[in-house]
């Protein structure tokens, strides 16, 4: 039985590169192998399944890509780089260092990737490219900042990972503000270093709009302006979750409510609007929940072929104390984003590892940090890193793939660097 439980993950994984979709992969191939191999495998999987559905921390996922996507059509991106843009302008890296700043306020008051990108790429990679900014640290930047939604909180990769891992969500969202601010530092400070040694100080006057001269104290005006319907809405979501008052899932609802609430004082609710914003919410969030209870059917059948329990004998026979263990884990997770999604490494690995950690009573909390670190990584990552992807797509047709790989290279060790400091140093975590 142990057997058909490593035949039955080598079968997922090689079914996956074939391109079918994953959600069907995982619950087709495991229904299949539990039904012939696992006893009263259909007795217990309605109950499997009803477990995932009766879960009230999941109902956040919907909420936060909602507050998310709404957050996109509201013009917050654009106004905030604009407003930063030409407060920044006279700095060595200004620009660059404006899209790290406004990638980090989008990541905690949307958490949505592939609309943080597509907008900073829209608005700020044509006037970096004029402004004299490299094609490599320009494209970088943005791939990079648009990514610092999954960690930032409030993520869906922490939520999901809350779940899977069983640990508090608000845990984990205190433990990742730190982690995200340090990489936000860590890349201003090569943004500045680079645009220093290099000469790329040349920052266009505006993001938009080339204005040699323009009052001082109303570029402070606009930028203030900018950020108070970010900043409400952080405060809003994030305050009342670390002081107490709201669950996550309540806060998400809140964080919904008060996108909707900013875009109607803004004046840009429309019902096209609306229609857009349900469309977009209701088709990542069937991909999410289909993802996950296919993955709830392998894990069932894994476990009932005794899968788990060939794992914690392998480990055990293997000697391998924890931190061991955690590195082989870590290997597998960053080279498995190569190729496939965050959500399914969330839903195929880590229960999996899972119990393992939990044998060597490990604090799960960290573990859950690490890897949203780990898994960030996989957003930029060649040859499938979905924040490449979004920025190729809205690039000027003189930037080429390559470049946009060569781009986020340096991100990549940066990022690489802050999670080895957090791998050796976890009393860093402060929540």
């Amino acid at each position: 039985m142990e057997g058909l439980a490593i035949l039955l993950f080598a079968a997922i994984l090689i079914f996956m590169l074939t391109g079918y979709p994953v959600a069907l992969v995982l619950g087709g191939v495991s229904a299949v192998v539990g039904f012939i191999f696992v006893p009263d495998f259909l007795d217990f999987l309605p109950l499997r399944i009803m477990g995932v559905l009766q879960n009230n921390l999941l109902m956040a996922v919907p909420l936060f890509v909602m507050m998310g996507l709404v957050l996109e059509k509201s013009g917050i991106a654009e106004e905030l780089l604009r407003s930063m843009g030409n407060l920044l302008r006279r700095f060595p890296g200004g620009l660059a260092v404006s899209v790290v700043l406004v990638g980090g306020i989008l990541a905690a008051s949307t958490g949505i990737v592939g609309a943080t990108v597509i907008t900073m790429g829209l608005i700020s990679l044509p006037v970096m490219l004029k402004s004299g900014y490299s094609v490599s640290l320009s494209t970088g930047i943005i791939a990079a900042s648009g990514t610092l939604g999954q960690i930032i909180p409030p993520s869906v990769i922490l939520v999901l990972l809350g779940s899977v891992l069983q640990v508090p969500v608000g845990d984990l969202f205190k433990a990742a503000v730190i982690p995200g601010l340090v990489l936000m530092l860590c890349y201003v400070v090569y943004v500045m270093i680079f645009s220093l040694v290099f000469k790329n100080e040349k920052v266009a006057q505006s993001v938009i709009e080339e204005k040699k001269y323009q009052d001082e104290n109303q570029n402070v005006r606009q930028f203030l302006m900018a950020l108070f319907f970010p900043l409400l809405l952080i405060f809003m979501v994030l305050g009342s979750i670390f002081f107490g008052i709201a669950s996550p899932t309540e806060a998400a609802g809140i964080g919904a409510l008060g996108a909707f609430l900013i875009t109607f004082l803004k004046r840009k609710l429309t019902m096209d609007l609306c229609k857009h914003v349900m469309n977009e919410t209701s088709q990542l969030t069937t991909m999410v929940f289909f993802i996950l209870l296919g993955a709830t059917t392998f894990a069932l059948v894994f476990r009932g072929l005794d899968g788990d329990e060939l794992l914690t004998s392998l480990v055990k026979d293997a000697d391998l104390t924890s931190f061991q263990f955690l590195v082989l884990v870590m290997v597998v997770v960053f080279i498995a984003g190569f190729f496939i999604d965050f959500i399914e490494i969330i839903f195929i690995i880590v229960p999996v590892v899972a119990p393992i950690f939990v044998m060597y009573k490990v604090d799960l909390v960290w573990i859950g940090i690490l890897l949203a670190l780990n898994l960030q990584t996989s957003f930029l990552t060649p040859p499938f890193g979905f924040a490449l992807f979004y920025l190729k797509g809205v690039s000027p047709p003189e930037v080429k793939t390559v470049d946009v790989y060569k781009g986020v290279f340096p991100f990549i060790v940066i990022q690489a660097i802050v999670f080895s400091l957090y791998m050796f140093f976890p009393e860093w975590l402060v929540y």
